[in-house]
């Protein structure tokens, strides 16, 4: 397993540098800079805005910027951002723990739901409420995420009860530890069921595939035949085979929390990364944009670490040489 993971990290990092370049690569093809805007500002010199371009390279090929931003990427140092003028690495900071907040709470409640749907519908195939699954499915994989969010700030707009934006009240600093807790998952609840219907549509969909697979089998027949519970023959000897194709796709799932949160963060004002990165782009910050899109990869190689080590875990028949 230490083999696999070294082995893993030594392949992350030319993959990580071809992510950055391609990256850095589709921004200069759009037209201008962050400091074109400031040209237009009577107040602020040329001498001042040739001196910034001079000292981030930005009026060199942008070959060279990428090299110099390449450097100072291995000593720790992700930027400065323009818009912000403040390090990258503290707005990254602080907006990261925002959004895996809203990532980790509708993975949680996608996983939670889906699987235990997909089983259900399998066990009661081609019944009303195998159905009636299948039917939401259908219409949870039609509605894009941004406008379900829509739709629900809408909805409680209209009948109350939870916050239609932000991640705290306005007197959150005062509540108890409880207090707290409670309000945030509040301003939790909408945006996290936006992200998560979709997802939970299409998982439950591949879970009851692999579960109507696996209990064709023969050694399935052979456990009911030698007396078994039902319960036992689906959740211990079924499951554990229906379910290693979903661990492969914990690591595209865990890649896309970032990009798949980012409208949704946008309509419902989360304080989080996706927002972080619609500004960045309309600003042509191009640090900001090279941190985010980093973090898209970083999210995605280390998806599929822990995909594959589950892999290992749950299946003893895997093994990487």
């Amino acid at each position: 397993m230490l083999k696999i993971i070294l082995r893993r990290f030594l392949i992350a990092i030319p993959q990580l540098v071809g992510i950055s370049l391609m990256t850095f690569a589709l921004i200069q093809l759009t037209p201008g800079n962050f400091f074109d805007t400031l040209k237009l500002d009577p107040q602020i010199s040329p001498q001042t805005i040739e001196r910034y371009e001079k000292m981030y390279h930005l009026n060199e090929p942008w070959v060279n910027q990428y090299w110099a931003w390449l450097k100072n990427l291995f000593q720790g140092d992700l930027g400065y951002s323009f818009f912000y003028k403040v390090q990258v690495s503290s707005i990254i900071g602080s907006r990261l723990f925002n959004t895996f907040i809203l990532a980790l709470a509708s993975f949680l409640l996608t996983w939670f739901v889906a699987i235990p749907l997909g089983i259900w519908a399998a066990v009661h195939r081609n019944r009303f409420i195998d159905r009636l699954i299948q039917l939401f499915s259908y219409i949870a994989l039609s509605t894009p995420s941004f406008f379900l969010g829509m739709i629900l700030l809408f909805v409680f707009s209209q009948i109350g009860g939870l916050p239609l934006g932000g991640m705290h009240s306005p007197d959150y600093e005062d509540l108890s530890w409880g207090g707290k807790v409670f309000d945030l998952l509040k301003h939790l609840l909408i945006p996290t069921l936006a992200i998560s219907v979709g997802s939970i549509g299409a998982l439950q969909r591949i879970m009851r595939g692999n579960m109507l697979e696996v209990l064709r089998h023969q050694y399935i027949l052979a456990a009911r035949a030698k007396g078994l519970p039902e319960h036992r023959v689906i959740y211990h000897h079924a499951l554990r085979n229906a379910i290693n194709p979903l661990i492969t796709l914990l690591g595209y799932e865990f890649s896309g929390l970032l990009s798949g949160a980012a409208l949704v963060e946008i309509i419902c004002s989360w304080p989080g990364l996706g927002s972080l990165m619609l500004t960045a782009v309309r600003s042509k910050d191009l640090y900001l944009v090279m941190a985010s899109m980093m973090m898209g990869g970083i999210l995605f190689l280390i998806g599929n670490l822990i995909a594959d080590i589950l892999l290992v875990i749950a299946d003893p028949r895997i093994r990487y040489d």
